[in-house]
């Protein structure tokens, strides 16, 4: 196995949604142990600590929650994602969802930099397809596919430093989708696999598709982990529960899958709500999924206790 530099970027962003927790999220990673797994496996693993957002004077937004709160992230993620993809595979230990829209565009910069594609993969049960525009809610987790694909509407965030084609987007675990979303979906050309394909058609044949393309196009590829990708029975910790997700199976198998790719050049582990969890046990199996990822083969994994 290719031994790898390995970057761990605290992100403790908690402005995309109301419901509080996520800023948690990295010290939780850091007491589950994904320093030591990573290292376990032979890697090099420096963790950088906590990205702090920048200072951003403007006022809160009538509709959009916490929007400067969330523009200061972007900014100071996106540049942090720069910075680490030149040193090695950066690993961002999230923190809600909105923290994409600033490591996504991060590494697009970087791909732009290298002149290589890159290509999204989203494991989550909600597409994050919303503008400002559409959400009903306001809350900017529901936009970061949307942000960083060049939809209009997101004119007070920092302009995009490389667009993300939407054909170049794989979503799968889909299973909550807004009428707005879906509508929007439907006219652009994301490559999507909802849990009703799944259950009929395995979880293995669309991402060995995506796959694929990322490697005809010799692209990097940036994987974006929500907890609620995964079933609510296994992984309690997030505030954004939908009944019917993936198994520790299927989502295990994914993460082997991407590691004999050998495609993936950066990770967000993104929505784990601390307060939310039962002894830890989320965090310990997005850890553990984060090992598969980076090469821990069935008969290495630990068992685990709680």
């Amino acid at each position: 196995m290719e031994r790898k530099n390995i970057i761990l970027v605290g992100a403790p962003m908690d402005a995309g949604k109301r419901r509080q927790g996520c800023r948690m999220g990295p010290d939780a990673y850091r007491v589950a142990g994904l320093d030591q797994a990573l290292t376990d496996l032979g890697h090099s693993v420096c963790d950088w600590g906590n990205v702090q957002p920048e200072e951003i004077g403007l006022p809160e937004h009538p509709h959009l929650f916490a929007l400067p709160e969330c523009i200061g992230w972007t900014q100071a993620l996106s540049k942090a994602a720069l910075t680490a993809a030149e040193q090695g595979i950066p690993i961002f230990m999230g923190g809600d969802h909105a923290l994409s829209m600033g490591t996504v565009t991060g590494m697009a910069a970087y791909a732009a930099k290298v002149d290589r594609p890159l290509f999204v993969l989203w494991l989550d049960a909600h597409s994050d397809f919303h503008t400002p525009d559409s959400t009903d809610s306001g809350n900017l987790h529901g936009t970061p596919v949307a942000y960083f694909t060049g939809r209009p509407g997101f004119e007070a965030l920092p302009p995009l430093p490389a667009i993300v084609p939407t054909d170049r987007v794989g979503m799968i675990g889909l299973r909550s989708v807004d009428p707005a979303e879906r509508s929007a979906l439907e006219q652009n050309r994301a490559m999507l696999a909802d849990m009703r394909s799944i259950d009929e058609h395995g979880i293995k044949t669309p991402l060995l598709a995506f796959l694929d393309r990322v490697k005809a196009e010799n692209a990097l590829l940036h994987v974006s982990l929500d907890v609620d990708f995964l079933d609510p029975a296994i992984a309690p910790a997030v505030g954004t529960t939908v009944p019917g997700g993936a198994t520790e199976r299927e989502a295990h198998l994914v993460m082997e899958l991407l590691h004999e790719s050998g495609l993936v050049s950066s990770l967000d582990l993104v929505e784990l709500n601390p307060f939310l969890d039962e002894r830890g046990r989320t965090a310990k199996l997005m850890v553990d999924l984060a090992a598969s990822l980076m090469g821990r083969r069935i008969f290495d994994r630990p068992t685990r206790s709680f």
